[in-house]
C-alpha cells in the first residue's frame, strides 16, 4: 500500500488529479447542480474564442450519453485516494460557465466524476462505458488499466494530462498535453536552453536521478535516450528508494564527486527539496535542476524555502501561460474569474489549467457538430484543430496527430519570491517556438489502437 501511496505523490502536479464535487463513491453522482443566477452576466466568449457554448433548439437523441436536452460526460479522478482536487474543480466551472451560457446548442452539460481512487480506474471506465458521451478534462495516475475497455466501447477522450505509453496517443484520444510517454522528447527545447545556452559548460556534466518505481525508471530511460542525442554527457545517474530516504547525504556527496552541474530530478518534489538542502548545506550548487512541472505549486516553494537561492530549479510548462501572468494576461485573469464566480474558495492551478484546454476544445467541437453530435464528428472536428490555443491558454498545438512533435515551451524558475517567468528567450509571445524534439528509437511501449480490441472507426457512433 506505501508503494502505491508514492506513486500518486510522484505524479501530483504535473499529473495531478482532481477532487471534490458531489458524492465521490462510485463516481456516478452527476454534476453541477442546476446553474444558479450568477451575480453578474457571463460572456460566451473566452479569450479569442467566440461564443464558446450558445443557446439553441436540439432536438435528437444521436448516441450515448446525448439527448434532445443534455451532454453527458465522465471527468476521471483519483480524488477518493489523494483529496486533491483541480480537475473537478475544473469540471464544475466550465459546465456551470457553459450552462450559464445556453449550454451547447441548447444542451446543457453534465459530468459524471469517475473517481479511481488510484486502484479502481478500471472500474470507473467500465461505468463510463455505460453512460457517457465522452471522457473530458480528467486523468487517473493509472491510465493503462482502461484503455483497452475505453477503446472496446469506442468512447473518445480528451484528457488532461497522461501517464502510460498504453494510453498516450491512443486511439479516440485528443490532446492531453507533453506527456514522457509520448514518441518524442517534449522536454527537449528547454533542456538545450539550459545546457547550450544558459549554462553551456553543463553539458559536459549532467546527472540524473530517479524513484525507484516503473512509472519513472521508463521516464529515465527515454533520457539516456533523449539527452545524450541533444549533446549533454551523462556523467551520474541513479536511482533512490521511492519509500523514502532518511539521509540524503549519500546521494549529495555522489552529485558533488562527479561534478554534476545540471541535474534531472524524476522523483516527488518533497524529495527534491531534502535533497537540495543537503546539496546547500554541502556549499555544493548546481548550474540547474530540472525539477520537473511536479514542482510547479506553492507547496515546492515552501519545501525548498532554505534552498531556492542557491539553487536554480527550472520547469517546463510544455507552452502552457503560467499564472503569473494573470495581471498581464486577460486570458489568465478570466479563468481565475470564472473560479472565483462559480467555485468561491478554490484556486485554478496549473493541472486545473489543462483540464480548462480541454473542455475549451471539447466544446468547440462538439457545438460544430449541430444537432447532430455524435462521437465521430465531435473527434472529426477536434482533429481539425491545427493550432489550438484554447482562447490564449497555450501555444499552438496540432490536435491532427499525437506523434506530431510540439515547437514551443517555456519555462519558469522557484525563486524565494515565488515563481518567474525564466529568461529562455522567448520569440512567439509568452513561448519559444523553435524546438525540434528529439524523436525516440528505442522500444518503450505503444499507444493501444481500435484494431488492437477488434475494432474500427466504421464502429464509433
Amino acid at each position: 500500500m506505501k508503494s502505491q501511496r508514492i506513486l500518486v505523490a510522484l505524479l501530483a502536479a504535473v499529473l495531478l488529479v482532481a477532487g471534490c464535487s458531489g458524492r465521490t463513491g462510485r463516481g456516478t453522482e452527476e454534476g453541477p447542480p442546476p446553474s444558479q443566477s450568477p451575480a453578474k452576466a457571463v460572456s460566451s466568449d473566452f479569450g479569442d474564442l467566440r461564443d464558446v457554448c450558445q443557446g439553441g433548439k436540439s432536438t435528437s437523441s444521436p448516441t450515448q450519453g446525448v439527448t434532445a436536452d443534455r451532454i453527458q460526460v465522465g471527468t476521471f479522478t483519483d480524488m477518493g485516494f489523494t483529496k486533491v482536487s483541480e480537475l473537478v474543480d475544473t469540471a464544475k466551472v466550465f459546465t456551470s460557465w457553459c450552462n450559464d451560457n445556453g449550454g451547447i446548442n441548447g444542451r446543457k452539460l453534465a459530468y459524471n466524476v469517475r473517481d479511481a481512487k488510484l486502484m479502481e480506474y478500471r472500474q470507473r471506465m467500465l461505468d463510463a462505458c455505460r453512460q457517457d458521451f465522452a471522457l473530458v478534462g480528467g486523468f487517473g495516475a493509472l491510465d493503462a488499466l482502461g484503455v483497452k475497455d475505453r477503446l472496446s466501447c469506442t468512447l473518445p477522450e480528451f484528457p488532461s494530462q497522461l501517464t502510460s505509453a498504453a494510453s498516450t496517443g491512443s486511439d479516440l484520444q485528443v490532446g492531453g498535453g507533453a506527456s514522457s510517454a509520448r514518441p518524442f522528447d517534449p522536454f527537449t527545447g528547454m533542456h538545450q536552453w539550459l545546457f547550450k545556452e544558459a549554462y553551456p559548460d553543463s553539458a559536459k556534466a549532467v546527472g540524473l536521478i530517479v524513484a525507484d518505481i516503473p512509472v519513472t525508471k521508463s521516464m529515465a530511460e527515454r533520457y539516456t535516450e533523449a539527452l545524450p542525442a541533444q549533446g549533454a554527457s551523462l556523467v551520474y545517474n541513479d536511482l533512490f528508494p521511492a519509500a523514502g530516504v532518511s539521509d540524503w547525504t549519500p546521494y549529495a556527496q555522489a552529485i558533488k564527486s562527479k561534478g554534476v552541474k545540471g541535474l534531472v530530478f524524476l522523483g516527488d518534489f518533497p524529495s527534491l527539496a531534502k535533497l537540495e538542502d543537503v546539496l546547500t548545506s554541502m556549499d555544493y550548487k548546481l548550474d540547474w535542476i530540472d525539477s520537473n512541472p511536479n514542482s510547479y505549486n506553492p507547496a515546492f516553494l515552501q519545501a525548498a524555502a532554505n534552498s531556492l537561492s542557491a539553487q536554480n530549479n527550472y520547469a517546463d510548462l510544455s507552452g502552457t501561460l503560467p499564472l503569473e501572468l494573470a495581471d498581464s494576461n486577460p486570458v489568465v485573469k478570466q479563468a481565475q474569474d470564472m473560479f472565483a464566480q462559480y467555485a468561491p474558495g478554490k484556486k485554478l492551478t496549473y493541472p486545473g489549467m489543462r483540464g480548462l484546454v480541454q473542455w475549451l476544445l471539447f466544446a468547440k467541437s462538439a457545438a460544430s457538430c449541430g444537432d447532430n453530435l455524435t462521437r465521430t464528428c465531435l473527434l472529426d472536428a477536434a482533429r481539425k484543430e491545427t493550432a489550438w490555443t484554447a482562447g490564449g491558454l497555450q501555444a499552438p498545438a496540432d490536435m491532427s496527430d499525437s506523434k506530431i512533435p510540439p515547437k514551443c515551451f517555456n519555462v519558469v524558475k522557484a525563486t524565494p519570491n515565488g515563481f518567474e517567468v525564466a529568461d529562455f528567450k522567448p520569440d512567439n509571445g509568452p513561448y519559444r517556438c523553435d524546438m525540434d524534439a528529439t524523436v525516440l528509437s528505442g522500444d518503450y511501449g505503444k499507444p493501444m489502437t481500435l484494431a488492437d480490441v477488434g475494432k474500427s472507426m466504421s464502429d464509433v457512433k
